[in-house]
């Protein structure tokens, strides 16, 4: 495969072509490369964290497997993050977690918002920002995971539909109701979207 490889901003479309002729490089750049947001987006579905590291290694494993026959053109983020979620339900329904379903929608999203204060320039905005914190903390699971998915991992409505198994109009009003409540609260001097999409952890 070419020299280019061996360098990581190489696109992902690249490195899929790469991984799906055969290049275990391209399949270590975009495991190095996603194995962290994978894992982070798998413990937000389920507290075991072992189990999450299992189904993340599982879905490169099969991704590399079954190579020949990947979809040719893919937006790879996104396909990497739905196929952790559908794993780790199927990992749920055989558990008997659930009751005879692979369905995501019975998924709970547990992740913990936390964003950080770097750019806090005054005590009161500071303020502002924990409270917004416990806001996003209290909305409803899927408004809180549709946030996660749009302005954490960058996803967009299509694909957060996709992933939620919604159409793109469920999709867009989970995005559209949390964003409301939260406006309704926020009152502070940095605008809401640069907090969550640059500052949320």
């Amino acid at each position: 495969m070419s020299h280019i490889v061996k360098n990581k901003l190489i696109d992902d479309a690249a490195l899929w072509s790469n991984l799906k002729a055969g290049d275990e490089k391209s399949f270590s750049l975009l495991f190095e490369k996603y194995y962290g947001d994978l894992i982070s987006y798998g413990n937000s579905l389920s507290p075991y964290s072992e189990k999450v590291q299992d189904c993340v290694q599982d879905v490169f494993a099969d991704i590399w497997l079954y190579r020949n026959s990947l979809q040719e053109y893919v937006t790879v983020k996104a396909y990497l993050l739905s196929s952790v979620r559908k794993r780790i339900a199927r990992l749920f329904e055989r558990d008997h977690i659930f009751r005879k379903t692979t369905s995501t929608e019975k998924l709970e999203f547990l992740f913990d918002f936390s964003i950080e204060n770097d750019l806090v320039e005054d005590e009161l905005t500071a303020e502002r920002v924990l409270y917004l914190n416990k806001l996003l903390n209290e909305l409803p699971a899927r408004q809180k995971e549709a946030l996660y998915l749009r302005y954490h991992q960058g996803l967009n409505v299509e694909q957060i539909a996709e992933m939620l198994d919604v159409n793109y109009q469920s999709a867009n009003n989970l995005l559209y109701r949390g964003l409301l409540s939260l406006r309704k609260e926020w009152k502070g001097s940095i605008p809401l979207i640069l907090l969550l999409s640059t500052n949320v952890l």
